[in-house]
């Protein structure tokens, strides 16, 4: 990039003519997704065809924005623009309610407090869905921790037992 340029704010995918419905919904804080009529089945990314059944009987529907935590990692270190400016953050992959699995980002909850199977609902940074979590699905997935007897578990991403990278300067 030479000095006239500018560069993007968010690494976003282009849009074109088929994804369009959904970047606008995006843009006014509405989450779609395609979903089969010939199977009554949702799925994202969006597609042409239903990869359930390959249908091409496939509508944007509006989606909940109910989601829950599958797995998550956070990203200390990442030298592309724009995400070094971010630093860090959660990205991470969620059950939509309506049954896709989608990657995203969890902003607005500290690290500490993620858990696997906790509610969560979809925020919108600059036209992109992210989610944060719901005050019942942070109290709830506490509550499971503890229930399993993991409270006192470390976790990396997830992934109970497997200890904390230590370093000095990080949180």
């Amino acid at each position: 990039m030479d000095a006239t340029s500018q560069a993007p704010g968010f690494d976003v995918p282009e849009v074109d003519a088929f994804t369009r419905p959904y970047w606008d919904a995006a843009a006014q804080g509405r989450l779609l997704l395609r979903h089969c009529a010939a199977c009554d089945r949702s799925h994202h990314y969006p597609r042409e065809f239903c990869p359930h059944c390959w249908s091409e009987h496939v509508e944007w529907r509006p989606a909940s924005g109910r989601a829950t935590l599958y797995t998550w990692s956070v990203v200390h270190r990442n030298d592309l623009p724009p995400f070094g400016a971010r630093v860090p953050y959660v990205a991470a992959v969620v059950d939509l309610a309506e049954g896709p699995r989608m990657m995203t980002e969890v902003v607005e909850c500290a690290e500490g407090a993620l858990r696997i199977g906790m509610g969560l609902e979809v925020a919108f940074r600059a036209g992109t869905p992210v989610f944060r979590p719901t005050a019942a699905g942070a109290a709830g997935a506490a509550g499971a921790a503890g229930a399993i007897g993991a409270s006192d578990v470390p976790e990396v991403g997830g992934v109970p037992g497997v200890p904390a990278p230590s370093s000095p300067g990080c949180p």
